[in-house]
């Protein structure tokens, strides 16, 4: 499997800033006058960046896939770009709570005789992104149940197929729910029937672009994440099947076996079939 990721030229880059807030993933900073990916860990590949350099100087380049490895990045690509850019990837570990991945670096920094640079733990978007698309948990505030006020299952952010990051913890060891968008609005009792304790993807197989990207994040997540099941739910509508042949796909690409639990839910808001494939 290959991965698509950016790649910087330093020599075209003029630290102009253009790129900065098309990254969503907030991957990107401007950081001694040029621009560095101070997290390829949460570069997707769409490069929307790449649309917005004035210079030429972002590219898009295919690498094979493998399991992200913090300690190679910190030490061929982190601390090579100096300390501004290890602080700037330190707080963007800890603004997406990437807390094992942080220790990992630090303990890199200590190995490699590297001073750990002044930081903090106040999460901090002022490198530009999305702030909406880091990675977080999710708790509704109140969860006692009401006629107003029913608990959502949600437990982490973003949902989106082509915003969350296939290496985000939360896939670790999971139940995955793949679910067209309609489905929530359809099914009246979405989140106790099927998102409890489960971690949540949302895609419309018709009006989404760029699905090889799709096949390639659920592939991802298949092969490396030690999924303990993977349901999707989608609409009756022909159109809507397409989600699962994304996910079939995805899971071809994978090498896995893991079986695919489809659910369709009606027009009129009921579940349909229930079948295994």
């Amino acid at each position: 499997m290959k991965r698509d990721i950016i790649e910087i030229d330093d020599q075209k880059c003029n630290g102009c800033g253009v790129c900065v807030p098309n990254c969503h993933e907030g991957a990107l900073q401007i950081i001694n006058g040029k621009a560095r990916l101070i997290s390829d860990l949460f570069c997707d590949g769409l490069g929307a960046c790449i649309g917005h350099c004035p210079q030429n100087a972002i590219t898009i380049t295919q690498k094979e896939t493998i399991a992200y490895d913090e300690v190679e990045t910190m030490k061929k690509n982190i601390i090579p770009a100096g300390p501004d850019t290890i602080k700037a990837h330190l707080m963007h570990l800890l603004d997406h709570k990437q807390v094992n991945y942080y220790t990992q670096a630090i303990d890199t920094l200590i190995s490699e005789n590297v001073a750990i640079p002044p930081h903090t733990k106040v999460a901090s978007h002022c490198g530009g992104g999305c702030p909406g698309s880091a990675g977080k948990s999710f708790a509704p505030k109140n969860n006692e149940a009401t006629l107003e006020n029913i608990p959502s299952e949600l437990s982490h952010w973003p949902i989106q197929l082509h915003l969350i990051n296939p290496n985000m913890a939360d896939f670790e060891n999971c139940e995955l729910l793949i679910a067209a968008d309609c489905s929530a609005f359809s099914f009246g009792n979405f989140h106790q029937t099927f998102l409890k304790d489960k971690k949540l993807v949302i895609a419309c197989p018709k009006l989404d672009s760029n699905k090889d990207i799709y096949i390639e994040k659920i592939a991802h997540i298949i092969s490396s994440k030690n999924l303990k099941s993977l349901t999707v739910v989608r609409m009756e509508v022909p159109c809507c099947g397409g989600l699962v042949s994304l996910v079939e796909e995805a899971r071809t690409l994978s090498g896995k076996t893991i079986p695919i639990q489809q659910i369709i839910i009606g027009i009129q808001g009921s579940i349909n079939q229930i079948k295994t494939i």
